[in-house]
């Protein structure tokens, strides 16, 4: 729960909350059931094939070593695009909302304190901090969303004045200031939809078994269990507490638009410069006004410990995966013989390149999506990680595919991914009284049925190429696929 809820949730997510309304939760609530596939399908699969790592198990699986360096390299950079740069700019960003700092001077102490423990402690000490943490996130995130709500009239206050929340100055002839009609509907159109319901339940969980059953940074803790039962409760209980951001992030980002109409729910764009010095939106302050306008001083004080903790837990889970990631699958086979002293070396060097990397990758996300953090990340997630969910689950699954069709699965299903992404960076979605002129495959294509596309796609290249060349032998395919079925 705490590897995966960072500052970027709280930010993110109650901002998508403050724009769209509550569908948003359901990327949390879908989360629930794939923590049990993972807990009664993948994990067995991995403790079985006694692997560290998740390339390391598809290079058990299919052999050969071009996925796993493939796979290595591709989470590196869906760290850094989705993970590391969103965490530290909402962190940065909400305490410049706070404090007043600056947001450069908030990114390098942050980062300074969390390399730190991170590489003294190692992943003991990262797993007791985010255990730790995560008691502080739930109850300062509860204590918050009770005096939000108390301040809105409860839930009738907020159905009543979130739908009136429109900013004072608009961009005259259109109606982007207006709440969504749909704001308090979980399931929308299928094709108007801003999270169409085939794609919230059909595209998400395409992605949430990438984040959940296939990421490093998720399935690192359930092999650190004692045992199999051990990991199994681990997943039950993240699954329950997964419930709860809907309540204790998204529905607060809608009080904050309620409350604070001008300042959260801008849209022209010399207003939003005003208040967040973004022109495109400045729904990603609605949970840190929150905070700033409500919280008495001492709870005020929390909550900034609640967003740091919440930071700090994330980079420092994905600092320690990624690392290992690093040197046991790419550098340890560009120095075979590299001792422990140097892997350690080389692990630590590679978290402050990450860090420089990640810092310079942040004005993009800030003109990404009409500056929806969370949107943003999904969407890239959509674009990248469909293939390898594809593949893990061919692999467990369908003992038929082989090393030739998960790799130019894998090739031809990223070459697919980049383009779009490519094309949705580089023509970017128009600004509230714009016309669009983005290519059809951009605008009328959501990024969660594209998942579902590209997750297709991969799946048939992989098993057209796995028929046409030749089979795993049958003594090889009883100790890759095999672990499953002893289980």
């Amino acid at each position: 729960m705490s590897s995966n809820v960072g500052s970027s949730l709280f930010v993110g997510m109650a901002a998508s909350g403050a724009a769209g309304g509550l569908a948003v939760g359901g990327f949390e609530w879908n989360a629930s059931w794939v923590l049990v596939a993972l807990g009664w399908i993948f994990v067995p699969v991995y403790i079985a094939s006694g692997v560290v790592t998740m390339p390391e198990y598809l290079e058990k699986r299919f052999g050969g070593h071009r996925i796993r360096i493939y796979i290595s390299v591709l989470s590196l950079l869906l760290y850094i695009f989705t993970k590391i740069s969103t965490d530290i700019y909402s962190g940065a960003l909400f305490i410049q909302v706070s404090l007043g700092w600056n947001i450069y001077l908030s990114t390098v102490i942050l980062l300074i304190v969390t390399a730190i423990y991170t590489v003294a402690g190692g992943l003991t000490a990262v797993i007791y901090t985010d255990t730790l943490q995560t008691v502080i996130m739930v109850v300062g995130a509860f204590v918050l969303m009770f005096i939000s709500f108390n301040e809105i009239g409860w839930y009738p206050g907020l159905e009543e004045k979130y739908m009136e929340a429109i900013p004072k100055i608009i961009v005259p002839n259109t109606t982007c200031h207006l709440p969504r009609s749909d704001s308090f509907h979980m399931f929308r159109d299928p094709l108007t939809g801003d999270l169409p319901w085939p794609g919230l339940i059909f595209g998400l969980t395409i992605l949430s078994t990438w984040v959940w059953c296939t990421d490093q940074i998720i399935v690192q803790r359930s092999l650190s269990a004692k045992n199999l039962s051990h990991a199994k409760g681990g997943s039950v209980v993240g699954g329950y507490l997964k419930i709860l951001p809907m309540f204790f992030v998204a529905l607060p980002g809608m009080i904050s638009r309620a409350l604070y109409p001008d300042e959260v729910g801008c849209v022209h764009p010399d207003e939003c410069r005003k208040y967040c010095d973004n022109d495109m939106s400045c729904s990603n302050v609605a949970y840190p006004k929150l905070v700033i306008r409500l919280m008495p001083v001492g709870l005020k004080g929390l909550m900034i410990a609640v967003i740091v903790a919440a930071l700090m837990s994330s980079l420092t889970s994905i600092f320690n995966s990624a690392s290992t990631l690093f040197t046991l699958d790419i550098w340890i086979r560009i120095r075979k013989n590299a001792k422990e002293q140097e892997l350690m070396i080389v692990s630590r060097v590679f978290i402050v390149i990450l860090m420089v990397i990640s810092i310079l990758w942040i004005p993009v996300i800030q003109a990404a999506k009409n500056g929806l953090l969370f949107e943003y990340v999904q969407s890239v997630t959509s674009y990248l990680s469909p293939p390898v969910t594809a593949i893990f689950v061919l692999g467990i699954f369908i003992k038929r595919v082989n090393e030739p069709g998960a790799f130019w699965g894998l090739l031809f299903g990223l070459v697919v991914g980049l383009i779009r992404m490519i094309m949705d960076f580089v023509l970017r979605a128009p600004n509230c009284g714009e016309v669009d002129t983005r290519p059809s495959v951009l605008k009328d294509v959501h990024y969660l049925y594209f998942a579902i596309l590209l997750f297709g796609f991969t799946s048939i290249v992989c098993i057209v190429i796995s028929l046409c060349t030749k089979a795993i032998p049958d003594n090889e395919v009883r100790m890759q696929w095999g672990f499953l079925v002893t289980y």
